[in-house]
């Protein structure tokens, strides 16, 4: 959604303050007999940037004579390599746009939108990071070439040292230095998006791997668990022993059991004993000293 929000706008600001950019360059020539002074030199130039191409008339200050001066470059390969990048990008980011509004379906289909989509942002990102680059080191040297220094260095008449030159008007660079300036935000721009495209192929998801040990522990845990109910509730009724049966149901009609159980607790000095339990009807050591714990008394009736 960044990109299609603002990728198609900064594409346009990089290539459309890049390509519609035009220069302007006044010097003078001031000759020392006042001749052939010429006080307004008139030096244009613009995109692509083919200096070697640009030419003006400027006076030699001996004879009746003009000289044709051109200037020095051919800076067009970067600029129209970073315009190129910028129409394309411009063009991509409306085609996304409209798939992504009108075409949803059909993008998400066998996820072979996402795929396409990373691949060319990736290609996109990288495209901007060199020709930004190219283009911000090319305009660096296309400053140099167009200096006022420069340009009068290559008069014959400016190189005389009885004759005086000098600059009038020189160029306003600020449009292409706004230019260099866009190319570098579509490199980030760009290069964010690749994250959010990422999460839209899938990769994400199946890159992800979960810890080994966290899952055998739970699997452990669920058998131990099993293990456990298995043991506590799961036992046969001949583990109770065939002489808890027979004390607690008749047998034969010889006779029938009744069971009391009387529990008393005894507490002397403090100290406690485990509950002691006896079956009879007479109780060893009864006048034993020291405290007692609660004892079970099972009588025969």
């Amino acid at each position: 959604m960044c990109m299609v929000i603002f990728a198609p706008i900064f594409a346009v600001c990089a290539f459309a303050t890049c390509g519609g950019y035009s220069g302007h360059l006044q010097v003078k020539v001031d000759c020392a007999g006042r001749k052939q002074s010429n006080l307004s030199i008139n030096v244009d130039f613009a995109y692509p940037f083919r200096l070697h191409q640009v030419h003006f008339k400027a006076p030699q200050c001996e004879g009746n004579s003009e000289e044709v001066v051109f200037l020095d470059g051919d800076f067009s390969t970067a600029a129209e390599f970073f315009l190129t990048v910028g129409v394309l990008a411009f063009l991509y980011s409306l085609l996304a746009t409209v798939v992504y509004i009108f075409y949803q379906n059909k993008y998400l289909k066998n996820n072979r939108g996402p795929h396409v989509d990373f691949f060319v942002t990736v290609l996109f990102s990288l495209l901007w990071m060199v020709s930004s680059c190219f283009w911000a080191k090319t305009l660096a040297d296309l400053k140099s070439s167009t200096s006022p220094t420069q340009v009068l260095l290559l008069m014959s008449a400016c190189r005389a040292p009885k004759n005086t030159c000098s600059t009038t008007q020189e160029p306003v660079w600020s449009r292409l230095n706004t230019s260099a300036v866009f190319g570098f935000v579509n490199v980030v721009l760009w290069s964010g998006n690749i994250w959010f495209v990422f999460k839209e192929t899938g990769w994400y998801k199946t890159g992800q791997r979960y810890p080994i040990r966290s899952a055998s522990g739970k699997r452990s845990s669920e058998m131990r668990q099993r293990l456990y109910s298995e043991s506590s509730f799961d036992q046969p009724e001949e583990s109770f022993g065939p002489s808890l049966q027979d004390a607690l149901s008749p047998s034969n009609g010889d006779f029938t059991k009744q069971v009391h159980r009387q529990a008393s607790v005894h507490q002397s000095q403090g100290n406690f004993s485990l509950p002691q339990t006896y079956l009879g009807k007479t109780f060893p050591n009864e006048n034993q000293g020291g405290s007692r714990g609660p004892r079970i008394f099972v009588n025969d009736i």
